[in-house]
């Protein structure tokens, strides 16, 4: 690191649990992040301030005035830019050392196949079930950990599915992927979302994302992480791997 990045990481580098080896592995690090919305936004903030070398980021849609009273990643002057792009534009004004990939068009599974098989991590910030699903499917095949949120009303949670451990459970163990759960999800759009909510889960996905990258503490892995804004109370569940599980079951 030259001393502009040593100073730029210094309060990382402060850390003994990071310090210098710490934060050049964050550098050398590639992470996936599906989704640049309300929980992307954070997600991305941190992995791109803290120094994370190489940040991909997949996401379709244009950012509109609805977003922005949660997705501040975004502001007034990206409406109608795409929010991959828009993303990557807020990411090099914050660090222009990071590099950013903006994937702005939808996404088959067979590409994100191939997006994964690059990467160190794959951060689910996706508002549906199929995407999730899919993630899980792919991220579990090629032995890759997925750190999944997800937020909607006041209520969120974040769990780590770890497949790089033979003992991980997976998403599908946690929620069983039926055509019901595919048609019925709930979306910030029709149903409202308390917009600090995103960011507190956002920012947790980014803790147990750049932990593991690091090697640091304890993950979420075999642990649904659940939060209730309104009553301010964290829950833990603990989950274990269903032997029956269509997905992993016979991994």
């Amino acid at each position: 690191m030259n001393d502009q990045q040593l100073l730029r990481y210094s309060r990382h580098i402060l850390l003994p649990q990071i310090a210098y080896e710490g934060q050049e592995k964050l550098s050398q690090a590639h992470a996936l992040i599906v989704g640049a919305g309300g929980l992307g936004s954070p997600v991305a903030l941190y992995m791109g301030a803290g120094g994370v070398g190489k940040l991909t980021i997949c996401d379709f849609d244009d950012v509109d005035m609805t977003n922005l009273q949660r997705q501040v990643i975004h502001n007034t002057q990206a409406i109608g830019t795409n929010k991959a792009i828009s993303a990557q534009q807020s990411l090099h004004a914050i660090n222009p050392e990071v590099t950013v990939v903006a994937i702005s068009k939808k996404s088959s599974e067979q590409e994100f196949s191939a997006l994964i098989s690059d990467v160190d991590v794959v951060i689910d910030c996706s508002d549906n079930f199929r995407t999730r699903y899919a993630l899980n499917r792919i991220c579990l095949a090629l032995k890759k950990p997925l750190v999944s949120g997800a937020a909607i009303g006041f209520e969120g949670q974040v769990s780590v599915f770890d497949f790089r451990h033979p003992d991980s459970p997976c998403y599908h163990c946690l929620f069983p992927e039926t055509v019901e759960a595919a048609d019925n999800e709930m979306r910030c759009a029709e149903n409202g979302v308390f917009s600090p909510l995103v960011g507190m889960i956002g920012t947790t996905q980014a803790a147990e994302a750049m932990k593991l990258l690091l090697g640091l503490g304890v993950s979420l892995q075999g642990r649904l992480l659940l939060l209730d804004v309104l009553t301010m109370e964290w829950r833990s569940i603990k989950l274990k791997r269903d032997p029956a599980c269509a997905v992993c079951g016979h991994a």
